[in-house]
């Protein structure tokens, strides 16, 4: 477990979620739109390749969940298939300090690099993975449906990577 004091607000903490915070991963899910339905998020849970991190505030024995990145562990990657945080803990650290622990998690799964897609319209989201290291490998033309029933057509995406010093080592 890892504790981050985030810009003056209070500490948190980010740890591996269990079946334990399903109900709190479901509300963040259903407010920070994620992607990841309620099946892949309680398939993660309980699964020996993939790992929910969340960053927790409050309590132990009553936490409040802020933020998650679900961490799924491929042959030779590592694949971030989502990451949400709340609106109102967006742009205070949340979505860095789970950035850096999937980064970690990636790393002791002995992953040669860390992949994720995002939606090309996505400005803060490839912000946040650019600050982190991460480049553009790729582009999958109108992969998304549109964001909204007012959007016309679909969305790209793009596909980008981490390259990992622990899969350098091997």
């Amino acid at each position: 477990m890892t504790s981050v004091a985030a810009d003056d607000e209070a500490t948190f903490r980010i740890t591996a979620l269990t079946s334990q915070h399903k109900s709190l991963l479901e509300t963040v899910e259903g407010i920070a739109h994620s992607g990841a339905t309620p099946a892949e998020l309680k398939e993660a849970l309980g699964a020996a390749d993939a790992c929910v991190l969340g960053a927790l505030t409050g309590a132990v024995d009553a936490p409040q969940l802020m933020g998650f990145i679900l961490l799924a562990r491929q042959p030779f990657d590592a694949e971030i298939q989502a990451v949400g945080v709340l609106p109102e803990r967006r742009g205070q650290g949340v979505g860095d300090a789970l950035m850096r622990a999937a980064q970690r998690m990636a790393e002791r799964f002995h992953s040669e690099r860390l992949l994720l897609e995002v939606r090309a319209g996505n400005a803060a989201a490839i912000a946040l993975y650019q600050r982190h290291g991460f480049s553009v490998d790729g582009r999958r033309n109108h992969y998304y449906p549109a964001a909204s029933a007012s959007d016309a057509g679909r969305e790209d995406a793009l596909l980008m990577s981490l390259p990992l010093a622990a899969g350098e080592a091997q």
